[in-house]
């Protein structure tokens, strides 16, 4: 299994719990994204340790091919790894936004589109996650609102809790609200359309542009369905479906002692992220060296689980998320 350097980058919204949060010494402020496996062009996750550490993720999937990915992963995405893992630290408001699908992300910007989900880690007294509308709206009503600045009137608000899920598909206009720190799991594509940014300026005193009428294109202005995801929320010692979409498919595990997870049947590579605790994970890869098959993943941490392993185990008290691809 592989573990990576988290890429850590300083945004205006971003605050101070992502550093204590993954237990890092940096000087680094600001922080709102720590990149957990990342494939983006430019932001590549790096190998930490073993014995193939300094490699990039693109470079171990070009060396180990469908034995890292999976035969009809690679098949489909060859060299592309198909998903970004994030934390967010949300400190102030992020802006409201929507992301492309793939039809319109692949034609306007040769790339896939963006589903994403959140898990909320923890969550501020009073903090909101804002995703979806209200009602209908036309795309002449959404212009309108975006111009006189009233477009957060129309769109459905939540106030969140730790342990709240929100899915995500590409056409939902959302905003992470202040107060918010939570993983996210998404397709690889760092195509964002800015749509209201609270009339805030940068450090140079500079409006950040807005993509009005790309937007306008990727909104589905009948989105009034709840964004937030119904599960049964108590301790599952074996994994447990939180989120499943043809992009991705996402679990939930509260450990406490031995769990025994044969994943013969899963056909992809696994992402782990510890949300809470700490847990030893031991692999059957043949990928990595033997110490690389046991790993201790503690709260923050996250891991790359190759295709070829067929049985995982975890020991410890811990609560994980997991990711494939279904």
């Amino acid at each position: 299994m592989y573990k990576f350097h988290p890429i850590l980058k300083s945004v205006l919204w971003g605050g101070n719990r992502l550093a204590s949060f993954k237990r890092l010494d940096t000087n680094q402020n600001f922080i709102g994204e720590s990149w957990e496996i990342s494939g983006i062009y430019g932001y590549e996750s790096i190998v930490a340790c073993g014995k193939d550490a300094g490699h990039t993720l693109p470079q171990l999937i070009a060396k180990y091919r469908d034995a890292l990915v999976g035969e009809d992963v690679y098949s489909h995405y060859g060299n592309e790894f198909p998903l970004l893992v994030k934390l967010i630290d949300a400190a102030k408001d992020l802006s409201v936004q929507v992301h492309p699908d793939d039809e319109i992300a692949s034609l306007r910007h040769g790339c896939m589109g963006k589903t994403e989900m959140w898990y909320v880690i923890d969550s501020q007294p009073g903090a909101l996650i804002h995703a979806g509308f209200n009602s209908e709206i036309s795309p002449e009503q959404y212009e309108s609102m975006v111009k006189d600045g009233t477009i957060m009137h129309a769109v459905k608000s939540y106030e969140s809790h730790s342990g709240d899920i929100f899915f995500l598909p590409p056409g939902t206009i959302h905003s992470i609200g202040a107060g918010n720190l939570i993983a996210e799991i998404q397709q690889s594509s760092d195509i964002t359309y800015r749509i209201y940014d609270y009339d805030r300026r940068d450090a140079m005193g500079n409006k950040r542009p807005l993509h009005t009428d790309l937007a306008r294109a990727a909104i589905n202005f009948e989105d009034i369905s709840s964004r937030a995801v119904d599960y049964d929320r108590g301790d599952k010692s074996k994994p447990s479906t939180i989120v499943s979409c043809p992009q991705f498919m996402v679990n939930k595990i509260t450990v406490q002692g031995t769990m025994q997870w044969d994943v013969n049947d899963v056909h992809s590579f696994v992402i782990i992220m510890c949300i809470d605790g700490e847990a030893v994970i031991t692999d059957d890869s043949a990928l990595t060296s033997e110490d690389d098959c046991k790993m201790t993943l503690k709260r923050g941490d996250t891991i790359l689980v190759p295709a070829c392993a067929s049985h995982i185990s975890i020991y410890g008290s811990a609560t994980l998320i997991t990711a494939h691809i279904p």
